[in-house]
């Protein structure tokens, strides 16, 4: 199975199962945009404390407030499940994605920069954080 097919079923599963929750953004009968979110999955981390699991917004609906919808959504989602936090894991590397996440109030936490693998390709990622209200 390659590294796009097991995301598909990985989230096909997500959708069907609820875990993560996913909200969509769509535009006429098409999806342009998605959200992952729930509970941290970091160690050690407080019940309370919400992540944004995934963010996507297709780029022909960059800057139109896709993703300012998708993160109200998680927000309000994460607020109904008695979290105060939310986290979001960033590759360094994606300015617009850091910005778009800085720009709604997330603060980079770089004692918390990581290596992960993802498809075989190693990503530097930093863990932003803001409270969910």
């Amino acid at each position: 199975m390659s590294s796009v097919e097991k995301r598909q079923a990985y989230w096909r599963e997500a959708i069907e199962y609820c875990e993560p929750q996913v909200q969509v953004a769509v535009d006429g009968d098409k999806i342009v945009g998605f959200v992952g979110f729930d509970r941290s999955r970091d160690e050690k981390t407080r019940n309370t404390t919400g992540e944004i699991w995934a963010i996507y917004a297709a780029p022909s609906h960059w800057s139109k407030g896709v993703g300012l919808a998708l993160w109200d959504a998680a927000r309000d989602g994460l607020h109904e499940e008695g979290c105060t936090t939310v986290t979001a894991w960033v590759p360094l590397r994606n300015e617009r994605a850091l910005r778009f996440h800085e720009m709604a109030g997330f603060k980079r936490e770089m004692t918390s920069a990581k290596t992960a693998v993802v498809g075989g390709v190693k990503i530097e990622e930093v863990r932003l954080k803001r409270p969910v209200n």
